[in-house]
Protein backbone atom coordinates (compact mmCIF):
# COMPACT_ATOMS: atom_id res chain seq x y z
CA UNK A 1 0.00 0.00 0.00
CA UNK A 2 2.61 2.35 0.19
CA UNK A 3 4.52 1.60 -2.58
CA UNK A 4 1.22 2.22 -4.25
CA UNK A 5 0.63 5.69 -2.11
CA UNK A 6 4.54 6.84 -3.34
CA UNK A 7 3.69 5.75 -6.88
CA UNK A 8 0.30 7.82 -7.22
CA UNK A 9 1.68 10.81 -5.80
CA UNK A 10 5.21 10.63 -7.80
CA UNK A 11 7.54 10.33 -5.02
CA UNK A 12 10.28 7.36 -4.83
CA UNK A 13 11.78 5.95 -1.91
CA UNK A 14 15.68 7.20 -1.15
CA UNK A 15 17.48 4.07 -1.92
CA UNK A 16 18.92 2.82 1.22
CA UNK A 17 22.71 2.63 1.89
CA UNK A 18 25.54 1.75 4.07
CA UNK A 19 26.19 5.96 4.44
CA UNK A 20 22.36 6.31 4.94
CA UNK A 21 22.62 4.19 7.11
CA UNK A 22 25.10 5.28 9.38
CA UNK A 23 24.33 9.30 9.10
CA UNK A 24 20.65 8.14 10.37
CA UNK A 25 22.31 6.02 13.32
CA UNK A 26 24.45 8.67 14.50
CA UNK A 27 21.93 11.31 14.21
CA UNK A 28 19.55 9.02 16.10
CA UNK A 29 22.10 8.11 18.67
CA UNK A 30 22.28 11.88 18.85
CA UNK A 31 18.38 12.19 19.58
CA UNK A 32 18.00 9.01 22.24
CA UNK A 33 21.48 8.05 22.71
CA UNK A 34 23.60 5.25 22.06
CA UNK A 35 21.81 3.04 24.74
CA UNK A 36 18.42 3.22 23.48
CA UNK A 37 19.74 2.74 20.12
CA UNK A 38 19.16 -0.95 18.13
CA UNK A 39 18.67 -2.52 14.97
CA UNK A 40 14.75 -2.33 15.34
CA UNK A 41 14.69 1.35 16.34
CA UNK A 42 16.96 2.48 13.52
CA UNK A 43 15.18 0.21 11.15
CA UNK A 44 11.98 2.32 12.23
CA UNK A 45 13.74 5.30 11.56
CA UNK A 46 14.69 4.97 8.26
CA UNK A 47 10.89 3.10 7.82
CA UNK A 48 12.58 -0.53 6.30
CA UNK A 49 12.41 -3.71 7.62
CA UNK A 50 15.24 -4.79 10.08
CA UNK A 51 16.55 -7.26 8.02
CA UNK A 52 17.05 -4.13 5.10
CA UNK A 53 19.55 -3.10 7.33
CA UNK A 54 21.97 -6.43 7.32
CA UNK A 55 22.85 -5.99 3.74
CA UNK A 56 24.55 -2.63 4.70
CA UNK A 57 25.75 -3.10 8.15
CA UNK A 58 26.40 -7.29 9.42
CA UNK A 59 25.41 -6.48 12.96
CA UNK A 60 25.25 -4.14 15.78
CA UNK A 61 29.16 -3.74 15.97
CA UNK A 62 29.67 -3.33 12.89
CA UNK A 63 27.24 -0.54 12.87
CA UNK A 64 28.94 1.16 15.91
CA UNK A 65 32.35 0.65 14.01
CA UNK A 66 30.82 2.34 11.40
CA UNK A 67 29.32 5.60 13.24
CA UNK A 68 32.93 5.98 14.93
CA UNK A 69 34.23 6.14 11.43
CA UNK A 70 31.30 9.14 10.19
CA UNK A 71 31.66 10.69 13.09
CA UNK A 72 35.41 11.20 12.89
CA UNK A 73 35.72 11.86 9.24
CA UNK A 74 33.55 15.09 10.82
CA UNK A 75 37.04 16.43 12.12
CA UNK A 76 38.69 18.93 9.92
CA UNK A 77 42.02 18.18 8.00
CA UNK A 78 45.19 19.34 9.40
CA UNK A 79 46.35 22.74 8.87
CA UNK A 80 49.27 24.02 7.06
CA UNK A 81 51.94 25.72 8.30
CA UNK A 82 55.65 25.62 9.88
CA UNK A 83 55.06 25.14 13.26
CA UNK A 84 53.79 21.61 14.21
CA UNK A 85 52.39 22.89 18.10
CA UNK A 86 49.36 25.03 16.52
CA UNK A 87 48.39 22.17 13.26
CA UNK A 88 48.35 19.53 16.40
CA UNK A 89 46.74 21.63 18.11
CA UNK A 90 44.07 23.18 16.18
CA UNK A 91 43.11 19.65 14.95
CA UNK A 92 42.72 17.98 18.53
CA UNK A 93 40.22 21.04 19.02
CA UNK A 94 38.50 20.08 16.08
CA UNK A 95 38.29 16.67 16.96
CA UNK A 96 36.80 17.93 20.32
CA UNK A 97 34.17 19.93 19.00
CA UNK A 98 33.12 17.11 16.95
CA UNK A 99 32.21 14.64 20.23
CA UNK A 100 30.82 17.81 21.83
CA UNK A 101 28.27 17.53 18.67
CA UNK A 102 28.13 13.73 19.62
CA UNK A 103 28.64 12.80 23.52
CA UNK A 104 27.85 9.26 22.40
CA UNK A 105 30.93 9.12 20.62
CA UNK A 106 33.72 8.98 23.25
CA UNK A 107 32.27 6.32 24.90
CA UNK A 108 31.94 4.33 21.77
CA UNK A 109 35.32 4.85 20.74
CA UNK A 110 36.38 3.47 23.89
CA UNK A 111 34.26 0.19 23.69
CA UNK A 112 35.80 -0.95 20.04
CA UNK A 113 38.16 -3.94 20.70
CA UNK A 114 40.47 -2.67 17.88
CA UNK A 115 41.13 0.30 15.84
CA UNK A 116 38.42 1.08 13.17
CA UNK A 117 39.58 2.02 9.28
CA UNK A 118 38.93 6.06 10.12
CA UNK A 119 40.52 5.94 13.48
CA UNK A 120 43.61 4.30 12.18
CA UNK A 121 44.14 6.84 9.29
CA UNK A 122 43.49 9.66 11.52
CA UNK A 123 46.24 8.49 13.85
CA UNK A 124 48.52 7.98 11.08
CA UNK A 125 47.78 11.46 9.94
CA UNK A 126 48.65 12.89 13.13
CA UNK A 127 52.04 10.86 13.91
CA UNK A 128 52.92 12.39 10.27
CA UNK A 129 52.52 15.92 11.55
CA UNK A 130 54.96 14.97 14.29
CA UNK A 131 57.34 13.32 12.45
CA UNK A 132 57.55 16.32 10.21
CA UNK A 133 57.38 18.96 12.65
CA UNK A 134 60.70 17.77 13.46
CA UNK A 135 60.24 14.86 16.47
CA UNK A 136 61.99 11.52 15.77
CA UNK A 137 60.06 8.14 15.22
CA UNK A 138 61.32 7.14 18.84
CA UNK A 139 60.30 10.13 20.12
CA UNK A 140 56.88 10.46 18.44
CA UNK A 141 55.98 6.95 19.47
CA UNK A 142 56.38 7.81 23.67
CA UNK A 143 54.13 11.23 22.39
CA UNK A 144 51.11 9.46 20.95
CA UNK A 145 51.05 6.89 24.34
CA UNK A 146 51.30 9.91 26.00
CA UNK A 147 48.47 11.54 24.35
CA UNK A 148 46.69 8.35 24.14
CA UNK A 149 42.48 9.92 24.09
CA UNK A 150 43.38 12.99 23.45
CA UNK A 151 44.47 12.78 20.36
CA UNK A 152 40.61 12.08 19.51
CA UNK A 153 39.74 15.33 21.64
CA UNK A 154 38.83 13.67 24.68
CA UNK A 155 40.49 12.23 27.93
CA UNK A 156 38.97 10.27 31.27
CA UNK A 157 38.93 11.40 34.26
CA UNK A 158 40.02 10.72 37.97
CA UNK A 159 36.49 12.16 39.72
CA UNK A 160 33.17 12.74 38.71
CA UNK A 161 32.22 16.43 39.56
CA UNK A 162 28.77 16.52 38.07
CA UNK A 163 26.38 16.40 41.28
CA UNK A 164 25.45 19.97 42.83
CA UNK A 165 27.75 22.49 43.21
CA UNK A 166 28.23 24.32 47.12
CA UNK A 167 29.70 24.26 49.83
CA UNK A 168 32.01 20.88 50.55
CA UNK A 169 30.86 17.95 53.03
CA UNK A 170 31.76 18.97 56.45
CA UNK A 171 33.12 15.27 57.07
CA UNK A 172 34.61 14.99 53.89
CA UNK A 173 36.86 18.48 54.75
CA UNK A 174 37.87 16.94 57.70
CA UNK A 175 39.27 13.70 56.48
CA UNK A 176 40.23 14.57 52.94
CA UNK A 177 40.99 18.62 53.13
CA UNK A 178 42.90 19.01 50.13
CA UNK A 179 40.57 17.37 48.22
CA UNK A 180 37.67 19.26 49.53
CA UNK A 181 39.81 22.39 49.04
CA UNK A 182 39.60 21.56 45.30
CA UNK A 183 36.46 20.43 44.97
CA UNK A 184 35.44 24.20 46.53
CA UNK A 185 37.59 26.06 43.86
CA UNK A 186 36.55 24.06 41.35
CA UNK A 187 34.24 25.31 38.28
CA UNK A 188 33.02 23.24 35.33
CA UNK A 189 31.53 23.89 32.26
CA UNK A 190 28.58 20.91 31.51
CA UNK A 191 28.14 22.16 27.86
CA UNK A 192 31.97 21.33 27.22
CA UNK A 193 31.79 18.08 28.84
CA UNK A 194 32.96 15.40 26.59
CA UNK A 195 31.53 11.92 27.61
CA UNK A 196 31.06 11.01 31.44
CA UNK A 197 27.81 9.87 32.91
CA UNK A 198 25.73 11.84 30.54
CA UNK A 199 27.52 10.14 27.66
CA UNK A 200 24.49 8.24 27.00
CA UNK A 201 21.47 10.25 27.51
CA UNK A 202 21.62 11.86 24.44
CA UNK A 203 21.24 15.00 26.75
CA UNK A 204 25.13 16.16 26.35
CA UNK A 205 25.35 17.44 29.73
CA UNK A 206 26.42 15.45 32.77
CA UNK A 207 29.30 13.88 34.44
CA UNK A 208 33.17 14.50 34.30
CA UNK A 209 35.73 17.15 35.08
CA UNK A 210 37.12 17.22 31.46
CA UNK A 211 35.78 20.95 30.56
CA UNK A 212 37.08 23.02 27.68
CA UNK A 213 39.85 25.27 29.59
CA UNK A 214 41.34 21.98 31.59
CA UNK A 215 41.42 19.70 28.38
CA UNK A 216 43.51 22.78 26.60
CA UNK A 217 45.39 23.38 29.69
CA UNK A 218 46.88 19.84 29.36
CA UNK A 219 47.11 19.58 25.77
CA UNK A 220 49.25 22.89 25.80
CA UNK A 221 51.23 21.72 29.18
CA UNK A 222 51.81 18.05 27.17
CA UNK A 223 52.78 20.18 23.22
CA UNK A 224 55.48 22.81 25.40
CA UNK A 225 56.70 19.30 26.97
CA UNK A 226 57.09 17.60 23.54
CA UNK A 227 58.89 20.52 21.87
CA UNK A 228 61.28 20.89 24.75
CA UNK A 229 62.33 17.43 24.11
CA UNK A 230 62.37 17.82 20.41
CA UNK A 231 64.56 20.56 20.83
CA UNK A 232 66.74 18.71 23.30
CA UNK A 233 67.17 15.58 21.16
CA UNK A 234 65.66 13.73 23.64
CA UNK A 235 65.46 9.72 23.07
CA UNK A 236 64.38 6.64 25.25
CA UNK A 237 67.37 5.45 25.55
CA UNK A 238 69.20 8.10 27.71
Amino acid sequence: MRTNRQEASGTQRTPLSRDRVLRAAVALADAIGIDALSMRRLAQELDVVPMALYKHVANKEELLDGMVDAVVGEVDPPATGPDWQPVVRGRILSARRVLLRHPWAARVIESRTAPTPAVLAYLDSMAGIFREGGLSADLTHHVMHAMGSRLLGFSQELFDTSGPSGPPDPALAAHYPHIAELAATAAHDEASTVGGSGSGSGSGGGGGCDDQFEFEFALDLLLDGFEGLRRRGWTSSR
